[in-house]
């Protein structure tokens, strides 16, 4: 298991681009309207606009498994309820869980 990636939600993002390319001096890997990453090294920060299910402020968490189906399998082992199960989106194959506090992390192999 490997944290990914953490998807920030942002109201603005030239603000918040600004703010973490120049206050936090992280490297810009590229950035548009709808989709920016920086370079943090095997964690990447990703920003994207909030939407009404995502409110500014808020983070998704992204992990990554050798075996997305194995782990998938495990659910009820491990007590973890996916919202959606392992298909293709986003142009990878991914599944949606919430951790025990709510927040939504996808996972992918």
């Amino acid at each position: 298991m490997r944290l990914k990636y953490v998807i920030k939600f942002v109201a603005d993002m030239d603000r918040a681009i600004a703010f973490y390319e120049r206050k936090l001096s992280l490297p810009l890997r590229f950035r548009s309207p709808y989709w920016s990453e920086f370079d943090t090294g095997e964690t990447t920060l990703a920003l994207h606009p909030a939407t009404p299910e995502h409110a500014a402020g808020s983070v998704q968490i992204g992990f990554n498994v050798e075996d997305l189906d194995a782990f998938y399998a495990r659910r009820h082992e491990l007590e973890i309820s996916f919202d959606l199960p392992p298909a293709i989106r986003f142009g990878t194959r991914l599944a949606t869980f919430h951790d025990c506090e709510g927040a939504e992390c996808r996972i992918s192999s």
